[in-house]
């Protein structure tokens, strides 16, 4: 048998100064919600280059997520199981 889950992943990158903020959402198939959130921090002395703080800040917010994500599964087997579980990124 097969089954096909669709989940969302919606984010929202916002700058201000040096700084560079992006916020991830995770909508799975039974509408549960993850968020995370990750930000990057020009050095004064690089160059204002937008794209590299966005792609930081995302990655930063991505990584969250799937931190969250095993976190949950992690929990769920530990309840299932009764036994601890240990589940690495």
């Amino acid at each position: 048998m097969s089954t096909v889950d669709r989940w969302s992943v919606e984010l929202s990158i916002s700058e201000h100064g040096r700084e560079t903020e992006a916020d991830a959402r995770l909508v799975l198939a039974d509408d549960a919600l993850l968020e995370a959130h990750g930000t990057a921090r020009r050095n004064p002395a690089d160059p204002d280059v937008t794209g590299i703080g966005e792609k930081i800040a995302v990655a930063r917010a991505l990584s969250g997520l799937a931190h969250l994500l095993l976190g949950s599964a992690t929990a769920e087997l530990e309840n299932m199981t009764h036994e601890r579980a240990r589940l690495h990124l």
